[in-house]
Formats: structure tokens, sequence, C-alpha cells
């Protein structure tokens, strides 16, 4: 399996065309898959950072892509790592 980091939004874009036309899906079929016009949907391709997670990780889902987040292995200086908390949930 292939990784993506992504470090900035302006990225977004981008990787969910790559991953929709490596899907086989057209924007109109994308769109209809995901209940919203093909107007909507292209819009939501080309503001990507704009998009909730909600929607990002259903469209993910749709595309067969799995959202993974881990660690840096160098952490940068200065900079520490968010440790899970007790229950295994998020620190915030």
């Amino acid at each position: 399996m292939q990784a993506f980091p992504v470090r900035s939004p302006d990225q977004l874009p981008a990787l969910l065309q790559s991953f929709r036309k490596a899907a086989g899906l057209t924007q109109a079929e994308t769109a209809l898959r995901l209940g919203v016009t093909q107007q909507t949907y292209s819009a939501l391709e080309r503001h990507a950072s704009k998009v909730s997670a909600e929607r990002l990780l259903q469209l993910l889902n749709l595309l067969g892509v799995e959202l993974v987040l881990h660690a840096k292995s160098t952490p940068q200086p200065g900079v520490r790592a968010a440790e899970p908390s007790a229950d295994n949930g998020p620190a915030w």
C-alpha cells in the first residue's frame, strides 16, 4: 500500500481527483454516490480544505481510501507529539 503524506490542505484536491480517477469514477458518478449534484462535488474536490471531516471521510471511504494518522518518525525540535489519553481517545 502506497502512502501519501499530506502536509498541507492544498494537496487534497489533486489527491482526491487522483483517487477518484483510480477508482474509475467520474465526478458525476461520485456525486451520485454521495447524494449531491455534480456541481457540488466539483466544488468539493476543488476546495477540499473547506470540507467537513465527516464528508471527507465519507468520500475517502467511497473511493476505497483509508485515512491513517501516525506520528512523524523524526519529531521536529521543540514539537512534542500528542500522547493518547488513558481511555485511548484523543488527547484534546
